[in-house]
């Protein structure tokens, strides 16, 4: 199958995954009726947030864990139909054989690349891993290995840093074990004993926290009684954002980072710890192509920041942007909410007239 091709047909089932502390890729597996990723993606929570081009951002149970084989299971977006993929039989794999790695790396999303498989079976920590030099990164962990084919034959598990294009796939014979295992308990927390592979769940799981096979301490991936709160700054951030009447779960999107909409603005929070600040960007729409808008729109921009407190609007490159930044140390509930329902308020009033009164174009986005 031609590598466009390929890249077509997985594009509606690759999912974005987030939590509180990073994000990765996962992949539907409609035989399965799951969506797949790495153990590592989804960070010992039992919810994460999920995303993809045929439904918007939603929150997702976790319901199967495995340590050993890295490999986590989450429950699937209610009423979309998503694409049949299939997965390959890891058998037919040979050493040269090319393959396509899809995922999102460094959030540069729906990323595919090419590469051949360079060693089928090499072994790591007791299991098989298919090594590939087809270029994976941060954010690609969890994402299809696909060969020529387009049937599924691992899932991007790690690289080693520092190398040029070392990377690994965990088979796909795991992965079809893995989802026969779990298949009989669908819809209850269940994880995977690294010590003897026995699948533990809540009803056959010893004293709260043991395997009933060896004894090993296992951890379910259980819903808390309490929901995690954010800590120091970002605690603030959040507290600031719900009062405004935003989803916080939603909106997280990484480490110290949240993603908002306010009609057709979309607003990006970040907080750097190492320099201290509390950025808002609202990336409102593009410059216009009908030049003799240009003048009047730099004109009314200029006017406009003038008038503004504690706002900027800016031009980077063809995108017009609305900010504000917040000292840490200054930044309390009370200013907070004040500064940040005042950008959310201009960013839709902002995006509504630019594209009204000066032609400026829709921001351009991925798909």
């Amino acid at each position: 199958m031609p590598t466009q091709d390929i890249i077509e047909k997985y594009q509606d089932a690759i999912i974005q995954i987030a939590t509180q502390t990073g994000t990765g890729t996962g992949f539907y597996v409609k035989e399965f009726d799951l969506i797949v990723t790495n153990n590592h993606v989804v960070d010992n929570v039992a919810e994460v947030t999920i995303q993809g081009k045929l439904f918007p951002k939603s929150l997702s149970r976790v319901w199967y864990t495995d340590r050993k084989h890295d490999l986590a299971f989450l429950e699937p977006p209610t009423g979309t139909l998503l694409p049949d993929i299939h997965l390959g039989r890891y058998e037919d794999m040979k050493d040269g054989d090319e393959v396509v790695a899809i995922g999102h790396p460094y959030g540069l999303n729906y990323t595919a690349t090419q590469g051949v498989i360079s060693k089928v079976d090499r072994i790591r920590d007791g299991l098989k891993y298919i090594q590939i030099d087809a270029a994976i990164n941060p954010g690609n962990s969890g994402g299809p290995l696909v060969n020529a084919g387009g049937d599924v034959i691992g899932v991007n598990s790690f690289i080693i840093r520092g190398a040029d294009n070392l990377g690994f796939s965990l088979p796909v014979i795991y992965l079809r074990t893995a989802l026969q295992l779990y298949q009989p308990n669908r819809g209850n927390a269940s994880t995977r004993c690294a010590s003897c592979d026995f699948l533990v769940t809540n009803e056959n799981i010893d004293s709260g926290k043991y395997c009933p096979s060896c004894g090993t301490e296992v951890t379910l991936p259980k819903m808390p009684e309490k929901e995690q709160e954010a800590v120091g700054v970002a605690k603030t951030i959040e507290q600031v954002l719900k009062l405004l009447g935003k989803d916080i779960k939603l909106a997280r999107s990484g480490p110290n980072t949240w993603e908002v909409e306010e009609g057709s603005a979309k607003i990006k929070i970040a907080y750097n710890p190492e320099n201290f600040f509390v950025a808002g960007d609202a990336f409102l729409c593009q410059m216009p192509t009908n030049a003799a808008k240009i003048k009047p729109l730099y004109q009314f921009l200029l006017e406009e920041n003038y008038k503004l407190n504690g706002l900027v609007i800016s031009c980077s490159g063809q995108n017009i942007v609305l900010s504000c930044i917040l000292y840490d140390l200054d930044m309390t509930i009370e200013n907070g909410k004040e500064q940040f329902q005042k950008l959310f308020k201009k960013a839709d009033e902002f995006d509504d007239i630019l594209k009204r009164d000066y032609e400026c174009t829709d921001r351009l986005t991925d798909k």
